[in-house]
């Protein structure tokens, strides 16, 4: 039987703190609770299998920001911090800190559940596909020509196509994972990591760009094709 995901809570407002339990025990999920700053770091020691972390941003004694900044010393587990709806530099400063998400309050535990199912999703390492950006060769797809050393692209004139650095990545991380559906989520990862914005849409954009290099019509893309509700597949057969 596969292992109920751990959650650890924390939040000084027992009522929050308490649904926020139940709603996600409900959901088959196994649930800690810390009131503050201090239960939490004790929790952290107790246990080594959280997870995620559900931190609230203010609280008396030490601060969200605080112990984010801790758990990312630690090489802790992934956050989703709860705060106020007008608080958006601290939810700002929170991400850079290495929070992997937000969630404003007000708001429902439904929300927050969808929140913290993709970014386990995006944390997995179950299945994860292969992180190429460190790639090295040369590798061939159609009539294109993928030089990592060089970090371009080359059609099969020998004429070089420039490519941006996010470009380069997303390519990279299709050329390493050919005929093999990517969401969303597993390309930012790769592509990005913690660097990526939470439900950031970017790579539809990234993606775009890259048809209209590589694509004979981009509007009819066959080597960077759409899965609806799943992501982007790369179509071609690759070699070195």
């Amino acid at each position: 039987m596969e292992k109920a995901e751990h959650i650890l809570v924390v939040d000084d407002h027992d009522e929050i703190r308490d649904l926020l339990g139940q709603y996600l025990t409900r959901h088959g999920m196994e649930v800690t609770l810390a009131l503050d700053g201090t239960t939490m770091r004790e929790q952290l020691k107790k246990h080594d299998d959280f997870d995620l972390i559900v931190l609230d941003l203010m609280m008396p004694g030490e601060d969200g920001l605080s112990l984010c900044r801790h758990v990312r010393s630690i090489d802790g587990p992934p956050i989703i911090m709860l705060t106020a709806m007008g608080e958006e530099a601290d939810r700002i400063v929170g991400l850079e800190m290495g929070a992997d998400d937000y969630i404003a309050k007000p708001f429902s535990p439904r929300e927050l559940l969808a929140r913290i199912k993709a970014v386990l999703r995006r944390s997995s390492r179950k299945g994860k596909p292969e992180k190429s950006t460190e790639s090295s060769g040369r590798l061939h797809f159609e009539n294109w020509t993928l030089d990592n050393n060089l970090r371009q692209l080359e059609n099969d004139k020998e004429l070089v196509i420039p490519l941006s650095t996010a470009e380069y990545r997303l390519l990279s991380a299709f050329t390493s994972n050919p005929r093999r559906v990517l969401s969303r989520d597993q390309l930012l990862d790769i592509t990005q990591g913690r660097e990526a914005m939470p439900f950031d849409r970017s790579i539809d954009n990234q993606v775009s760009r890259l048809r209209r290099k590589v694509e004979q019509d981009p509007k009819n893309p066959t080597l960077i094709k759409t899965v609806w509700g799943g992501g982007y597949m790369f179509t071609p057969e690759v070699t070195q």
